[in-house]
């Protein structure tokens, strides 16, 4: 059983946040602290610490500690009608957890995969397609959440005036599940945008445009320098000629400001923001890194489309390494990477 959770509950949606890190922990434990009923789901010394300790959370309101009911797993979760599963995993991870959880019974009989929602609030566009193998009401979520895993037990998210923008919608493209509206009204009272619409996808294949940076900082560094801005623009080029040539068009960069407003970054204080989800992966020696299903979706689509994509599998190539190999961010140089890739088309 779920250990811990706060004293009372409002609401009948219960969250279970799978994969409660940087961003899981902060939607988790902005909900659990708004009185939401919340399980936590983790591992390892992250999990030891919020059963210890609570989930300590920093934003632009102050640093506090959250108090919700913890899990390792599903083995640890009684589900029951109603519940909404919030996968937060990493995209490599997305096969395994789904098929972990699929199978899990459901109070009154039947199963996760059969009655229960998943949002997947995941970088990428995989993630949705892969889950509905497994679960029959699934839905997307474009996530605009700068969040921070700083160690075990210890999240920040440094957006405001709102903690994040997470766009929903059900997939594959149609009327949304009718539990998003619910979702959606939780999320906005406890300080996020969360509009629902109708294409998801379109947001989230916009967003993966921008995720094509994170393999460019996690291995050049911060995308300040000229040859480190050159190679990100050349790659999300080389990304739009793609999605044109297989028929997939982004949601336009005017929607997305539109859809972001004022939202932004600020300076926490006692916080030292690190890069992005790519980054703290080097940084954490996670061993895994999470480019195949960024850049990797680049490289995949222009082989179905016969559209050459060598910076984008230069990218996918080097950050999988740098990861298996244990390196830190920012050993490589940019202009290097170009120009090899170049010279290799």
């Amino acid at each position: 059983m779920p250990r811990g959770g706060p004293v009372w509950h409002r609401g009948r949606v219960r969250y279970v946040i799978i994969g409660a890190g940087a961003v899981g922990g902060t939607i988790g434990g902005l909900l659990a602290e708004a009185g939401r009923k919340v399980v936590l789901v983790a591992r390892g010394a992250h999990l030891d610490a919020m059963r210890d300790a609570g989930l300590h959370l920093t934003t632009p309101a102050g640093a506090r500690v959250v108090r919700a009911a913890t899990a390792a797993g599903p083995e640890d979760v009684d589900l029951r009608a109603g519940d909404v599963l919030v996968l937060a995993v990493k995209g490599q991870d997305t096969a395994a957890t789904t098929a972990q959880w699929a199978g899990r019974p459901v109070a009154g009989g039947r199963t996760a995969g059969e009655d229960l929602l998943l949002v997947c609030a995941q970088n990428g566009v995989d993630n949705e397609r892969t889950a509905l193998r497994r679960f029959a009401r699934v839905a997307g979520m474009c996530v605009w959440l700068p969040a921070t895993f700083l160690e075990p037990g210890r999240v920040s998210a440094a957006g405001s005036p709102v903690t994040g923008v997470l766009t929903m919608g059900s997939y594959p493209v149609g009327e949304p599940d009718p539990d998003l509206a619910a979702v959606s009204a939780d999320l906005e009272a406890v300080g996020f945008r969360a509009p629902v619409v109708r294409d998801v996808m379109a947001w989230k294949y916009a967003k993966l445009l921008s995720n094509l940076g994170n393999a460019v900082e996690a291995l050049c560094g911060p995308v300040r320098e000229p040859a480190a801005k050159e190679l990100l623009s050349a790659t999300v080029a080389e990304a739009r000629e793609v999605l044109a040539a297989a028929g997939i068009e982004p949601t336009s960069p005017e929607e997305e400001a539109a859809a972001r407003g004022d939202f932004t970054l600020v300076e926490l204080p006692g916080v030292t923001r690190l890069g992005g989800s790519s980054w703290q992966s080097l940084v954490r020696g996670a061993g895994s890194i999470e480019a195949a299903y960024l850049n990797g979706e680049i490289v995949l689509l222009g082989r179905l489309h016969g559209v050459a994509t060598p910076l984008n599998a230069a990218l996918l190539r080097l950050a999988e390494a740098a990861a298996a190999a244990g390196e830190q961010p920012g050993g490589h140089d940019a202009a290097e990477i170009l120009g090899a890739a170049r010279a290799a088309a």
